[in-house]
This record gives C-alpha cells, structure tokens and sequence, in this order.
C-alpha cells in the first residue's frame, strides 16, 4: 500500500530534489525504527493515480522520487509504477532493507531505479534480536547484487549504543571488506523519538569519527557521517 507523500526533500536523494512515497507494511521490526505508524499500517492514504497526478504537475520542479517506508520492496505494484514514474522523467531512489534480492535485482536489470540506498542494521548474528527478521542471507545477497551491478548506492547503518557496541560496528565494516564493497558506507546515531521497540535514550551517543579513526585502517571504501 501506498501510506503517504512528503513532496520535497533535499536530504534524502543525494544531490537531487525529491519527492517521497512511504510505502505501509514491513517485515522487520526494527527496535528503534521511528515509524510504527506506516510498519503497522492497515491501509494507505493514497493511490497510484495521486501519485502519479502529483508527479505530473511537478515535472519542472522535482528530479526524482524515493521509496521510502515500511518495505518498499513489499509492494506487488511496484515494477508498474516505477515504470510509470521514470516515463513522467523521474529518478527514482530506492531505500531497502534488502529482504527482497529478487526484486531489486529486477528493479535494476529493468533500469526503473537510478540509486539504492541498502540498510545493514546489525552484524548478522545480531539481526534477529534487532530486527525481528531471521535471514541475515538474503541481505548478504542483495548487497553483493548491488556490488555487481553498474547503479550507483550507498550501505547504511544507525547506530544506538544500547544496542549496537564497537565491536558490532567492526563486524559490520568487515562483512563489507569482505564482500568488497567499494561505496560509501554512511554512519549515523540514533535520534530519540518514539519507536517500535519504546527504547530508551542512549546514555550517550558515540563518537562515530573518532571510533572509526582509532580502529579503521586503510579499508577500500569511504565512511561518512550522518546527524539526520
């Protein structure tokens, strides 16, 4: 289902200005994931004809859309409606938790999405506790579908510091080494609002650069930090 629309953003599409459709529904259950509403959603608040009417009149002012969610992957309309926003002339941003390999490297064979944006929530051994969500595999898969592919993305990970120690982040930045992964790996913490799981505000946050200065050495992609 289609839950709701945010028309502007220059955040979420590097470099672009975009629109987003958040997709309802999720297989995980993210502790600290800040949408309960549209992962428990019931029903969406728009369809594909508003959608695409919006997208319409906005041609001169919008470069692309992204999928945001929720799971868009999740969503059976999705091969047609991409189809149909990249005829309007949009770029299209796909965010993902990477349970659906299939579909994304369908996605990316069909060219109806132009970036990716892949979220590594945990170590794998961690993902069940994190996320509720057992086959750390099939995310393994879609990262290396998009390490084989010639469509630009970015791997992603929050960090709350009850959850996810030092040692996770270093698992997490070597199962990427392993799979030689040459992107840009963003790092971002926990902003504290209400969540799936009700945690608690981390006693403090981590300091991501200066962890990441006293344990990384020269690893064959780039970390950045994120504050949103």
């Amino acid at each position: 289902m289609i839950y709701d629309l945010t028309p502007f953003t220059l955040l979420d599409f590097p470099k672009k200005i975009a629109a987003i459709i958040w997709f309802g529904g999720c297989n995980m259950r993210c502790l600290y994931c800040y949408n309960p509403d549209i992962v428990f959603a019931k029903s969406g608040k728009l369809t594909e004809e508003n959608i695409l009417s919006f997208l319409k009149e906005r041609r001169s002012l919008l470069d692309g859309i992204v999928y945001c969610g929720g799971e868009p992957t999740n969503y059976r309309g999705i091969f047609d409606l991409s189809k149909k926003i990249k005829e309007l002339g949009f770029l299209v941003k796909l965010d993902t938790n990477g349970t659906s390999p299939e579909t994304i490297k369908g996605l990316i064979e069909s060219k109806l999405i132009d970036y990716v944006a892949l979220d590594i929530k945990a170590p794998g051994k961690k993902y069940e506790d994190i996320t509720g969500y057992k086959d750390f595999q099939k995310i393994e898969n879609s990262l290396k579908i998009l390490i084989n592919s010639d469509i630009d993305f970015e791997v992603r990970t929050t960090i709350h510091s009850d959850l996810i120690s030092e040692r996770d982040l270093m698992e997490i930045i070597g199962f990427l080494e392993k799979n030689k992964f040459t992107k840009i790996y963003y790092i971002q913490n926990y902003i504290h609002t209400k969540t799936i799981g009700n945690i608690k505000k981390p006693e403090k946050n981590v300091d991501l650069q200066k962890l990441t200065e006293n344990f990384i050495k020269n690893i064959s992609f780039k970390i950045e930090f994120r504050n949103f």
